[in-house]
């Protein structure tokens, strides 16, 4: 009966991720028969994400990070990612331009989403960062971001703002832009072995 239906992904999503991503609708349609194998309900809920993220990261405690990739991608806080969220995020992560990264990113930084970002928010995401970092890779890094805290401080000083101040999404952006470092200390990158 539904099931026609259900196993297909429908032309208004199709159309609008095709617009939105760099996908094609062969790759986009594929992606869904995989994701409806994978949640059968069509959602994916916090928990799932972490699994899968977690795949992504064997060497790493991805659990505090994956919850607030997961935050970032579910635009319409309901509490689960739904197909087309699922996709935006996929493209986002890895194909997008270095701006709409970086529009991401602030979105991942700005943890009660109030439009800002404060020290003590990229404080919390340097340290959900720093989990991701192999104890050996983490033995390896400058004196000055060997931390969590100490990565935050630095990142912070990009921005040039007091500890009490705030950053906006244009000033997150032009601070990373402007800088490699800061680039570099607001992601992990596994290193190629």
């Amino acid at each position: 009966m539904g099931n026609a239906k259900s196993s297909a992904v429908s032309k208004e999503i199709l159309e609008d991720l095709k617009l939105s991503t760099k996908f094609t609708e062969t790759e986009i349609t594929q992606w869904y028969e995989s994701f409806q194998k994978s949640c059968p309900s069509g959602r994916i809920t916090p928990m799932e994400f972490e699994v899968i993220y977690s795949r992504f990261f064997p060497e790493s405690n991805t659990q505090t990070y994956a919850q607030h990739v997961f935050r970032s991608f579910d635009t319409n806080d309901d509490g689960t990612l739904d197909f087309k969220e699922y996709i935006i995020a996929l493209h986002l992560t890895s194909t997008g331009k270095t701006n709409r990264k970086l529009e991401w990113a602030f979105s991942l930084f700005d943890v009660d989403k109030n439009g800002y970002i404060t020290k003590s928010e990229v404080t919390d995401i340097c340290s959900a960062i720093f989990k991701l970092i192999p104890k050996d890779e983490q033995a390896e890094l400058p004196d000055d971001e060997n931390t969590p805290e100490k990565r935050a401080n630095k990142l912070w000083t990009f921005f040039e703002k007091k500890d009490n101040e705030r950053v906006a999404e244009g000033e997150f952006i032009k601070g990373v832009m402007d800088n490699e470092d800061a680039l570099r200390l607001i992601q992990y990158e596994p290193a190629n072995k």
